[in-house]
C-alpha cells in the first residue's frame, strides 16, 4: 500500500485554516489542563477554606441572634405606644379641668375627686413606663427634644434662642419620645 505524504502545498486554503485551528485548540486545552493541575487545592487548603466558611457562617448566625433579642427588647418596650398616644389627649383634658376647677373655690370637693382619679390614672402609666419630658420657660432650645410652634420676639436679650412658654407638654415610653414638647421660642 502505498500512501502518499502530503505536504502543505498540496492542501487547500480551507484545510489548512482548519488544521490551524485544530493545532490552536489542542494548544489551548493543554495549557488550561496544565491550569487546573496547577490551581488543585491541597487538603489543608480545603480543610481552611470549610473552616472559614463555618466561622463566617458561626458569626452570621450569632450577629442575627444579638440583632433579633435586641428588636424583641425595644417590641416590648414601646407594644403599648400606639395605646400611650392615644391616651395622651386624656391627660391633657385632665389637666386642663384640674386647672379651671382650682379657680373655682365652691368645687374644692369636685377637684379633690378629679384630682384623686387624674393621680391614679396618671401613676398607673407611669408605672407601664410613661414618663414627662421636662421643659420649662428659659431652657435653651434642642430641636432634638423640642417642636417648635412658633418665634416671638424675645421678652429680654438672655430668652433669646430659648423656650419662653411650653403650650403642650411632650412625653416618653421608656427612652423613646412619643410626643415632642410643643414650645413657643424667643427670637
Amino acid at each position: 500500500m502505498i500512501t502518499k505524504k502530503m505536504s502543505k502545498k498540496d492542501n487547500t486554503p480551507e484545510e489548512e485554516i482548519k488544521n490551524d485551528q485544530e493545532t490552536t485548540q489542542v494548544e489551548e486545552n493543554q495549557e488550561i489542563e496544565a491550569e487546573i493541575v496547577e490551581e488543585e487545592p491541597t487538603p489543608e487548603e480545603l480543610i481552611q477554606a470549610e473552616k472559614d466558611k463555618f466561622l463566617r457562617l458561626f458569626a452570621e448566625f450569632e450577629n442575627y441572634k444579638k440583632r433579633t433579642t435586641k428588636e424583641r427588647i425595644e417590641l416590648f418596650k414601646t407594644a403599648g405606644q400606639e395605646v400611650m398616644t392615644s391616651l395622651l389627649p386624656v391627660i391633657d383634658d385632665f389637666e386642663r379641668a384640674l386647672s379651671h376647677i382650682e379657680e373655682d373655690k365652691e368645687a374644692e370637693e369636685l377637684r379633690k375627686g378629679v384630682l384623686l382619679i387624674y393621680n391614679k390614672f396618671y401613676n398607673t402609666l407611669e408605672q407601664k413606663g410613661l414618663s414627662k419630658v421636662e421643659t420649662k420657660a428659659g431652657d435653651v432650645f434642642d430641636a432634638e427634644i423640642h417642636e417648635a410652634i412658633t418665634q416671638i420676639p424675645a421678652p429680654s436679650e438672655d430668652l433669646k434662642g430659648k423656650v419662653i412658654d411650653c403650650v403642650e407638654k411632650g412625653y416618653k415610653l421608656g427612652d423613646k419620645i412619643i410626643r415632642y414638647p410643643k414650645v413657643v421660642i424667643g427670637q
